[in-house]
């Protein structure tokens, strides 16, 4: 039996591949499923917001939802799951991790109830944005994490800045800014046996549709930037296609000589905030292992493991 999922991508792009009605008889043939199959998969989909023309001849499709669901990315062969709604996709993929899913399953939510940042400050996650949790077991000792994380908020800012020509920048640890405002912001949470990692999950929060403005002052969202709407299938189609070769790249030997040339916290004064200090001071450096380097008021040096990052 073939899988649901599959069958109404296979079903989708047969009727994306013509311009006119597609028959049922047709579809049927070319998806090896009855005909009553077929009227039973497009009419899910019209339950779920696509807007497709039934005929006394066949079907055509008019337009689709910008909802990431599975099907819509079943050339990329990725592991996607998609929720409505969720209190945290990061809570979400935790339990799927600890029950062996797949490397790189993907947790997608339409919006999140308790959604969170880094230090444990709450992401609002309203309808419009990008919310998912990336399920990842690369092959790197657990000293090296962090390169992860940085590979994932470079290949954001490298797409945002091909398919939009916006200036994104990354910020340290990983958030990505565009014109000094709040674009994307990344949480990653890791667990390991010792110098094997079991996961990391990489959970990303990307103002698309949304508008953030209201309630945080220094966010901003692509369709602000970019004045129209955008597509959050294309952009996490694209997002994915580009990081999971990367990720498959053995030790991650360029990713943080590549994140430099995209950052904008070095060589500027910054505040960092963690759970027990804050420290001011020149940002010098970004070691291998993800550390920011500050130099302070004194001349000495400090390396930084996390925390909040303020320009200053």
């Amino acid at each position: 039996m073939k899988n649901n999922s599959s069958t109404k991508g296979q079903l989708l792009k047969k009727l994306r591949s013509q311009n006119a009605t597609v028959s049922g008889e047709t579809l049927s043939a070319t998806l090896g499923i009855s005909r009553v199959s077929v009227w039973k998969h497009i009419h899910k989909l019209q339950e779920l917001g696509y807007q497709i023309m039934s005929t006394p001849t066949g079907y055509r499709l008019i337009d689709s939802p910008d909802i990431p669901f599975p099907w819509e990315f079943a050339d990329h062969n990725f592991n996607i799951l998609y929720y409505p709604e969720l209190p945290s996709t990061m809570d979400t993929a935790k339990d799927l991790a600890r029950k062996n899913c797949p490397d790189l399953t993907v947790v997608v939510a339409g919006r999140q109830t308790q959604g969170r940042g880094r230090l444990k400050r709450q992401w609002r996650s309203d309808d419009g944005g990008l919310y998912f949790t990336m399920v990842l077991r690369p092959d790197l000792p657990v000293l090296l994490s962090a390169r992860v994380n940085f590979l994932a908020s470079l290949t954001l800012a490298r797409v945002l800045r091909e398919l939009f020509q916006i200036d994104a920048a990354v910020k340290w640890p990983n958030d990505i800014l565009v014109d000094g405002y709040k674009i994307s912001g990344m949480l990653s949470e890791l667990e390991a046996e010792t110098d094997r990692i079991l996961f990391i999950n990489i959970g990303m929060g990307i103002n698309v549709n949304n508008d953030p403005s209201v309630f945080e002052p220094g966010a901003s969202s692509l369709k602000k930037i970019a004045g129209q709407e955008i597509s959050r299938k294309r952009l996490l189609a694209r997002f994915l296609a580009e990081f999971k070769p990367r990720l498959k790249k053995a030790k991650f030997e360029n990713v943080i000589s590549e994140w430099k040339k995209y950052t904008v916290t070095l060589n500027r004064q910054v505040k960092i905030v963690t759970h027990k200090e804050v420290s001011e001071g020149l940002a010098v450096d970004v070691e291998p292992d993800g550390a920011l380097v500050l130099e302070l008021a004194n001349g000495s040096h400090k390396k930084i493991v996390y925390g909040d990052c303020f320009h200053q």
